[in-house]
C-alpha cells in the first residue's frame, strides 16, 4: 500500500490494522460542495441528458421490455470489472433456458440482475439503506463464487484492494478495520437520505465513493456499490425507471481510471476530479441509453408494422414482446408464456421465423430460437453520429 499517498489526506486517516498495515479510514463525506464553472457546466450536460432520459422513461408504454436489455448489459459490464467473462448472449441463453445452460460466470451475472430487481422493487417499502443494501447483497452473492463470504452480512475481518493472489502488504488500499465499518456506513446511510441542498447527481457521486472507501462487504463491494448509483437516482426521483447506469463507463479501460479517480479521492482529498469524472460518465451514459432505446423502440414499431401487414394473430404480437424481454425463444417457454399447447407454441414461432423476426438456432435442444436483429442493437455500440443526435444543446 502506498502510505506516502494517504498519510495527509485531507478526506481520512490512517490507523493501524492487526496485520501490521495502515487501513484507510475516510471522513464523513461533506454536506457542502463548491464546483467551478467548468463543473457546473458538465453539471448541467448530465442534468439535461438525464432528463431527457427520464422523460423517456416516463413515456414507454410497456417499460420493462426496454429496462430489461439495459439490465442485462450492466450486469454483464459491472462483473467484467470484477473479472467475469459471461456476455449479453450467455446471460439471455441462461434465461431462456431456466438456468439450465451455463458457461464461465453467467449465474453470477444472473445473480446481478436478480440483485438489482430486488433493490428496485424494495424502494417501495425501504429507504435506500444499509438494510437494504444488505438484503441486495446477500442475493447477489447467492449460490455462486463468495457464497461463504458472509452475504448479506457486513464484514468481521479486514479486507484489502488488488487481484485475489495479492497479499495486504502490496495491496492498492486497505479500507477500514471491520470495527469501523458499522459506524461509517450509519453516516453513510444519513448522508444518502438527508435533503441536502445539493444537486443529486453530485450527491450520488459521493454517496458511491464512500461506500466502495468503506468496502462493508467481503466480497462484491464494487458490483453492489455500482448498482447503488441506480438505486439512489432512483430513490431521489431522478429516473421514474431504471434506464440509467455507469459501468460501460468505468469498464473502458478494465476500470484502471475508475480505480485511479477512487483513489485520486482518498490521497488529495479532491472531490470535484472526482465528480467531474462521475458526470461526464452520467452525461455519457445518459446519451447511450438514449440512442439504445431509440434504436430498441423502432425495431419495435418495424416489427409490429410487419406483422399488422400480415395479419397475424394476438399470441404472435405476444410472444413479439416476451422477445424484447430475452430475444433468445424455446417452444417450452413460449408455451408457458402464452399457455399454449407445444404444437400451438411452434406454430407462433413458426410464424415469427417465416416473416424473419427470428430464426433457428441449429444444434439447440430443446430447439432454440433467436431475434438475431434485436439481439444486434442491444449490443451494438453507439457510433458518434448517433450520439450526436441526442446530446443536449
Amino acid at each position: 500500500m502506498k502510505t506516502l499517498d494517504l498519510k495527509n489526506s485531507p478526506c481520512g486517516q490512517l490507523v493501524p490494522t492487526d496485520e501490521n498495515q495502515l487501513a484507510f479510514v475516510p471522513h464523513p463525506p461533506p454536506r457542502e460542495v463548491q464546483l467551478s464553472s467548468s463543473s457546473i457546466y458538465l453539471l448541467d450536460q448530465a442534468s439535461r441528458a438525464v432528463a431527457t432520459l427520464a422523460g423517456v422513461g416516463e413515456t414507454l408504454p410497456n417499460p420493462h421490455l426496454l429496462i430489461r436489455p439495459f439490465v442485462n448489459r450492466e450486469a454483464v459490464l459491472s462483473s467484467k470489472i470484477e473479472g467475469t467473462q459471461a456476455t449479453v448472449s450467455d446471460v439471455y441463453l441462461f434465461e431462456a433456458s431456466g438456468g439450465r445452460r451455463e458457461g464461465g460466470d453467467v449465474r453470477e451475472v444472473a445473480n446481478y440482475i436478480r440483485a438489482l430487481e430486488l433493490g428496485v422493487a424494495s424502494l417501495e417499502k425501504l429507504p435506500l439503506s444499509v438494510r437494504m443494501a444488505n438484503e441486495v447483497h446477500a442475493r447477489l452473492l447467492q449460490g455462486v463464487r463468495g457464497e461463504d463470504k458472509m452475504p448479506g452480512q457486513l464484514r468481521t475481518r479486514q479486507v484489502w484492494i488488488g487481484d485475489r493472489t495479492t497479499p495486504i502488504q502490496e495491496s492498492r488500499f486497505i479500507p477500514p478495520p471491520a470495527s469501523f465499518v458499522r459506524d461509517l456506513l450509519y453516516d453513510w446511510e444519513q448522508f444518502v437520505n438527508a435533503d441536502l441542498e445539493m444537486p443529486p447527481l453530485v450527491q450520488c457521486a459521493l454517496m458511491h465513493y464512500q461506500f466502495e472507501a468503506i468496502h462493508p462487504y467481503l466480497d462484491g463491494n464494487g458490483r453492489i456499490g455500482r448498482l447503488l448509483i441506480t438505486l439512489f437516482l432512483c430513490a431521489k426521483d431522478v429516473l421514474p425507471t431504471p434506464l440509467l447506469y455507469l459501468s460501460a463507463y468505468f469498464e473502458r479501460d478494465g476500470g484502471d481510471e475508475y480505480r485511479d479517480e477512487l483513489l485520486k479521492v482518498s490521497c488529495t482529498g479532491d472531490w470535484e476530479g472526482w465528480i467531474r469524472y462521475f458526470l461526464r460518465g452520467v452525461a455519457e451514459q445518459a446519451r447511450d441509453a438514449l440512442v439504445r432505446s431509440r434504436r430498441v423502440r423502432q425495431l419495435q414499431e418495424r416489427y409490429r408494422d410487419r406483422l399488422q401487414e400480415q395479419r397475424a394473430s394476438g399470441n404472435v404480437f405476444r410472444l413479439l414482446d416476451e422477445l424484447f424481454f430475452n430475444p433468445f425463444m424455446t417452444a417450452p417457454r413460449a408455451r408457458q408464456k402464452l399457455g399454449l399447447t407445444y404444437a400451438g407454441a411452434r406454430g407462433v414461432l413458426n410464424r415469427l421465423t417465416n416473416i424473419g423476426i427470428v430464426e433457428y438456432v441449429s444444434g439447440a435442444w430443446p430447439r432454440l430460437y433467436v431475434a438475431r436483429e434485436l439481439l444486434t442493437v442491444i449490443e451494438a455500440p453507439v457510433a458518434a453520429e448517433d450520439d450526436d443526435r441526442v446530446r443536449p444543446r
